[in-house]
């Protein structure tokens, strides 16, 4: 976490939620506490879950007032009880307060990832699939909220359009079939010497025989196939290439898939459809 803190989209970020939030100033907080007065605060879990984004607390309270001692009674990826006291800060009470939204938006977004991620690594347990995520994330959180997700217990597909090719079904349409987008790909990295992974969706057996007989790729994701076409890719592939599955697949049903011996299951639910975990922070 602490180089991710350092990132310049990191750092950028927590500047617009600061311009958003407080602009000139707190002015209730500077209008009804004194000036040099001193106090103490807490931060309490209200529900259980996984606790992500501690750290990133830390250091938010600390870019609006360094001199608050803060203690951290909790780490990141930490199971929470309901009542858990999860941090201790003690110093001047208008920074805390000035700090207290920002922190608390972070927190809870971001250990509502980690506590959705881990319901679903729970059921994947003692099966060789793991669960990835998307790049269905927040808009200027991504980077976060897939820190969030390893400290749930899941992994991190591509970053972002940047570090992986990722053929989809609208590629493959526009470039006028399958055999003719992954020998573009192909060519293009090779024009520009980039060392990037190939992924390739396929919708339906008849595609997945035509990216193996084109070869080249790492992984074949296997879009919205049921649990029986996706069995029957996962053996007709036989290990050949990493195998992704991907679409429609709900915690009620991702046991099922996953016991099809699939690499992967990717689902843009780990960071598009949470619950912020419920967070508090009151006077200690």
């Amino acid at each position: 976490m602490n180089d991710l803190l350092q990132h310049p989209l990191v750092q950028q970020l927590i500047e617009l939620a600061f311009a958003e939030d407080i602009g000139e100033g707190d002015h209730t907080s500077l209008a009804t506490i004194p000036e040099h007065s001193k106090g103490r605060s807490i931060i309490v879990a209200k529900e259980e879950g996984i606790l992500a984004g501690v750290e990133l607390a830390r250091h938010i309270f600390h870019k609006i007032d360094a001199a608050l001692d803060i203690k951290i009674l909790v780490a990141d990826g930490s199971t929470l009880q309901k009542g858990d006291v999860v941090m201790d800060i003690t110093g001047n009470p208008i920074s805390m307060l000035t700090a207290e939204r920002t922190v608390l938006n972070f927190m809870q977004r971001l250990s509502g990832v980690a506590t959705q991620t881990h319901r679903y690594t729970k059921v994947l347990t003692g099966l060789h699939t793991k669960i990835l995520d998307t790049r269905k994330t927040t808009p200027g959180l991504r980077l976060l909220e897939k820190w969030a997700v390893t400290v749930g217990g899941g992994m991190n597909h591509r970053m972002g359009l940047y570090d992986m090719l990722l053929i989809k079904d609208n590629h493959v349409d526009f470039a006028g079939g399958i055999s003719q987008a992954i020998q573009a790909a192909k060519q293009y990295l090779q024009s520009r010497n980039l060392n990037l992974a190939i992924e390739v969706e396929t919708r339906n057996l008849e595609e997945v025989k035509r990216v193996m007989e084109c070869g080249g790729v790492q992984r074949i994701m296997l879009d919205n196939f049921s649990v029986a076409q996706l069995a029957e890719a996962v053996q007709y592939i036989n290990r050949s290439y990493e195998t992704e599955a991907s679409g429609g697949i709900t915690l009620a049903t991702l046991r099922d898939y996953a016991e099809t011996g699939v690499d992967f299951i990717s689902s843009g639910a780990l960071t598009h459809s949470v619950k912020s975990l419920d967070l508090s922070m009151r006077v200690g």
